[in-house]
């Protein structure tokens, strides 16, 4: 498995911006496809953006497009997710994962997670 630990959380107004970052050790990082979820208290983990293992290929949930980009830099073993133009109902904790070759948007298909980092929206 991969270890992953999430960094850039924190409070922010709406509008606003913030950029994960998601250090990757343990394994041989551009074999692995990234994803992004959120999951707030009471609801199922949600698909957020996914990155193929060369970072040519980028999906995104609906909710965010337009406003979030991940991106990924396999020389330094981390996957961003820039969150531009922030809205309260984005306010969750937010989890990168590892998945071996395949990219997904399924969260279930990910066996590596990080421990998340928390963003909060204010209105």
């Amino acid at each position: 498995q991969v270890q992953l630990v999430e960094s850039g959380g924190g409070l922010v107004q709406a509008g606003g911006s913030l950029r994960l970052s998601c250090a990757a050790s343990g394994r041989t990082f551009s074999n692995y496809a990234m994803g992004w979820f959120r999951q707030t208290p009471g609801k199922e983990r949600e698909f957020v953006a996914a990155i193929s293992r060369s970072g040519g290929s980028t999906y995104y949930a609906d909710t965010v497009k337009g406003r979030f980009t991940i991106s990924r830099d396999n020389a330094k073993n981390t996957v961003y997710l820039q969150m531009n133009s922030l809205k309260p109902e984005d306010t969750a904790d937010y989890y990168c994962a590892a998945n071996f070759w395949i990219v997904s948007s399924n969260a279930p298909s990910y066996d590596s997670w990080g421990q998340g980092t928390q963003v909060t929206v204010s209105s």
